[in-house]
């Protein structure tokens, strides 16, 4: 049985459901002539490698065009050239539009938009100061994921890091749990632990083909109903959400999420199913990872939607079962 967990209750557990409302500083080394040498290092080596020339002292930037490194030109130097790309604040890489101090430091712009001064010789950070050479060498370097220490091989041009963070396997997951008031996050296989630990109020139904039972589907203002499924060697979470997604219009939104990765979840399909009074209501799909989230499944409308008219043709006193059959593809 599945109880609801709502703001209303004042409590994170009340059954089966998790809660939701309404329903230091890093100083660096060496001064400003150190990191124009390293600059200065970087983009002659890369320079070198392409096998253009620079004139010293000319002011005067070649074409991005005309500096194109393949990675294979950069045998035992991309490493030392991309550590010089590090933040000295979040150790992350400062990729373009790179802007540095007054004194030729660095820093990312994620951190620069929290910093008053430099971080490495505490000099203001204005007027901003773009860094064309760096840029440069910055767009002939492969840089390691933000997740390399997770896992992850990858090494992408500057311009494709940031989408593939964001869809990464080896991205830290979040809770599962509908809501937002658990803030934890680790590796996939910490996830159930965590469930089981914080989350006690989930119960798990072991085998293929069970019956979700929400009850109290009356009550007022936002709801969300969470159980457990077991089977196949994995686990599988049942989300059933009541929101307001238009005003004065609630709704019900149901999906079954893999504890697991994507590319996991390309092997199971699920089925839901409501039964009653002659009546039949039918949603196959396959599961979406946890990587993925209910959020994203509710507004693409990837899963069950049904109004309160027809939870209510299906409820019997107030309770919805709906049957939950998992199969491998």
């Amino acid at each position: 049985m599945s109880r609801p967990s709502s703001a209303g209750a004042g409590a994170g557990g009340g059954g089966l459901g998790a809660g939701k409302a309404g329903g230091g500083k890093h100083g660096g080394s060496g001064g400003a002539a150190a990191a124009a040498a390293a600059a200065a290092a970087a983009a002659a080596a890369a320079a070198a490698a392409a096998g253009v020339s620079s004139v010293a002292g000319s002011g005067s930037a070649a074409p991005s065009s005309a500096v194109s490194l393949p990675t294979a030109g950069l045998p035992g130097q991309s490493t030392e050239l991309t550590a010089l790309f590090e933040c000295p604040v979040c150790f992350d890489y400062v990729l373009p539009p790179i802007l540095q101090c007054q004194a030729g430091h660095l820093v990312c712009n994620q951190c620069r938009q929290k910093l008053s001064c430099c971080p490495t010789c505490r000099g203001p950070l204005t007027p901003s100061i773009r860094n064309l050479a760096m840029e440069k060498v910055a767009s002939t370097l492969p840089f390691p994921c933000k997740y390399s220490s997770a896992g992850c091989q990858l090494t992408l041009h500057h311009s494709e890091k940031p989408d593939h963070e964001e869809v990464c396997e080896f991205r830290p997951y979040t809770c599962p749990c509908p809501g937002a008031t658990c803030k934890w996050h680790g590796s996939l296989e910490a996830v159930m632990p965590h469930l089981m630990h914080a989350h006690k109020s989930i119960t798990t139904l072991q085998g293929e083909d069970i019956v979700f039972l929400a009850t109290d589907i009356n009550l007022p203002g936002a709801v969300d109903w969470v159980m457990m499924q077991s089977c196949f060697s994995h686990h599988f979470m049942l989300v059933l959400e009541k929101q307001e997604k238009y005003e004065g219009h609630q709704q019900f939104f149901a999906v079954v999420l893999l504890i697991g990765t994507r590319k996991q979840a390309e092997n199971f399909a699920y089925r839901l199913e409501l039964n009653g009074n002659r009546r039949r209501l039918t949603w196959e799909a396959t599961p979406r990872s946890i990587h993925d989230g209910v959020a994203a499944a509710i507004m693409n409308s990837d899963c069950l939607v049904f109004d309160t008219s027809i939870a209510h043709l299906f409820a019997d006193n107030g309770n919805l079962g709906i049957n939950v059959t998992i199969s491998m593809c």
